[in-house]
């Protein structure tokens, strides 16, 4: 087996449609895996054709968390490629997820304390699995068209699975922080476009914002330190064996200058030897 998945994150994050889209690229899955088992699936699993090489495991709610670290370790030092993804989300969105499927939550009954409290417990209990996973993905603000995208992005390489895949975003940090992301930039200091009246309606995408934008005196010294940065420390991030990068640039409201600098950085990873994707947050916004 050339590839083995662990799908893993808070319930009702996307877990389950994050295996749909992994199965409809061809990959075998299994689902609602106790953790207990996913050491012999897997095992089985290499020993069969029907099985193919590319496999994921999709494993239960967070009521597994103690057990879960442990074996993925056991299965990093069996097979010579496992990946961790983290499905993550806001606890409000998950209020909103559980309170129309009208579910119970899985981590606990409701009468040992409200459904935020519940959420927020297993957050915490899942955190030491969200912080050693080689990809989180923040559903926050997908929708299951844009899941889909993210993970045909991140996974329809053929299984190949030997380049580190690049994303870079942009957001508004009046709409908050992303919580997938490693590295963040904040272009607020940059002169902003929104109070330019002809500029306001329209976004970094279009050339008069990006002309505007990077023609500023500092976006040229700030982009040539950035590159230089990049160039530095790219080849390591590909060294030290990370699968996922993703590199964020946020401005107030995620519509302008971030999208600009996110574009023209886009560029000059490609330049790199690079293929980031590219997601605008809050462009529509």
């Amino acid at each position: 087996m050339s590839e083995l998945v662990v799908i893993a994150g808070m319930s009702g994050a996307g877990r389950t449609v994050a295996a749909d889209n992994l199965e409809d690229l061809g990959w075998f899955v299994m689902d609602n895996l106790p953790p207990a088992l996913i050491p012999k699936v897997a095992e089985l699993a290499d020993g069969s054709s029907s099985a193919g090489d590319r496999m994921a495991l999709v494993v239960g709610s967070g009521r597994y968390h103690e057990e879960m670290a442990p074996l993925v370790a056991v299965l990093r030092s069996k097979f010579s490629r496992v990946q961790l993804v983290f499905l993550d989300c806001s606890t409000e969105v998950l209020v909103r997820r559980y309170e129309s499927s009208r579910r119970v939550h899985p981590f606990g009954a409701h009468e040992s304390g409200t459904l935020v409290e519940v959420i927020e417990a297993e957050r915490v209990a899942l955190e030491p699995l969200r912080a050693g996973a080689d990809l989180v993905l923040d559903t926050t603000d997908l929708n299951v068209h844009q899941l889909r995208d993210r993970m045909v992005d991140a996974f329809s390489d053929g299984g190949t699975g030997h380049t580190m895949q690049t994303t870079v975003t942009s957001f508004g940090y009046k709409h908050g922080l992303p919580l997938d992301v490693d590295m963040v930039f904040d272009c607020r200091f940059l002169p902003n476009p929104h109070w330019v009246d002809e500029l306001r309606p329209l976004t970094g995408m279009d050339e008069p914002v990006a002309d505007y934008v990077l023609h500023q005196p500092v976006t040229g010294a700030f982009l040539a330190r950035l590159e230089r940065l990049l160039a530095l420390v790219m080849p390591f991030y590909v060294q030290e064996g990370k699968s996922y990068l993703t590199i964020a640039f946020g401005c107030t409201g995620g519509r302008h200058r971030s999208v600009a600098i996110a574009e023209r950085m886009a560029t000059v990873l490609e330049g790199l030897g690079h293929a980031p994707a590219v997601v605008h947050r809050d462009v529509g916004k």
